[in-house]
């Protein structure tokens, strides 16, 4: 196998390592500001701020606005849904002991992006009402997907789609940068974690940056800006799926599939050629 694809390999595979979990975490968190950016601009809303949704629930509920209630409810829900999916496919994964647990997510949300792409396109070509109920609710099952990913790969150090925990952490850090530590109380040092720095600082930069593409490229571009996001989150998942699916024999096991529906359904499969 490819240098490169061995990389990638490494990169969603089961065993990880805190330098595995930075790379991945980084493309994440431009993922996620891409895609906060560039759903503001369609749907005036940040779908990975779960926080945001909480509040315009207790608000609507109080003002009786049942169209925010019902986009909250509804906001709320895929998040979760999309997160209750991550740990599916993961444990899901690890059962039949395949290495491809957090690939499966991520060639998920790559799929579902496209969707998002392709709904944007033709709502941008006719307009109609019901763009926010279909984007939001997508959107936020997207990002509980990423979410859940990437803390599940991390084991809870690393969040992707939203920056209030980042830059509390950062914040944190910086503090015990610049305290002043006195001579004369030895052993009780107080020393920032540089490690925990730049890991932070890359996350941030790259959520930033993710946010500068995304709204640049909806608002010069469209969806099609969509496109490379999805097929890099792709491209990063398939070793890992295909080296299951050879060690698996994943392949016969379709043919064998398609014979059978052959039996039921009268299907040609004079032209599949596995």
């Amino acid at each position: 196998m490819p240098h490169v694809l061995r990389h990638l390999l490494l990169l969603t595979g089961q065993h990880r390592t805190p330098r595995m979990n930075w790379l991945l975490g980084a493309l994440l968190a431009f993922n996620a500001g891409a895609i906060n950016a560039g759903g503001f601009l369609i749907v005036h809303m940040y779908t990975s701020h779960m926080t945001g949704f909480v509040a315009m629930f207790v608000d609507s509920l109080v003002m009786g606005q049942m169209t925010l209630l019902l986009a909250a409810v509804g906001a709320l829900l895929f998040f979760i849904c999309g997160a209750a999916t991550t740990g599916l496919l993961v444990h899901g994964a690890r059962r039949q002991q395949l290495r491809s647990e957090y690939a499966l997510p991520l060639a998920l949300e790559a799929l579902l992006m496209l969707v998002f792409g392709l709904i944007g396109g033709l709502i941008a070509q006719r307009p109609t009402p019901f763009a926010i109920p279909l984007i939001v609710p997508l959107l936020a099952y997207i990002m509980g997907l990423q979410n859940a990913l990437m803390s599940k790969a991390s084991s809870s150090l690393i969040r992707t789609t939203h920056m209030t925990g980042v830059i509390t952490d950062l914040g944190m850090e910086l503090g015990k940068m610049l305290y002043w530590n006195r001579a004369t109380v030895p052993g009780r040092r107080v020393q920032a974690n540089r490690s925990k720095l730049q890991l932070l600082g890359s996350l941030l930069g790259m959520f930033v940056l993710g946010g500068l593409y995304g709204a640049t490229g909806f608002k010069l571009l469209g969806f099609i800006t969509i496109v490379p996001l999805a097929l890099i989150l792709l491209l990063l998942s398939l070793p890992t799926l295909l080296d299951d699916a050879r060690k698996h024999r994943l392949m016969p096991r379709l043919w064998l599939w398609l014979r059978l529906q052959r039996r039921r359904t009268g299907l040609d499969l004079s032209l599949i050629h596995i």
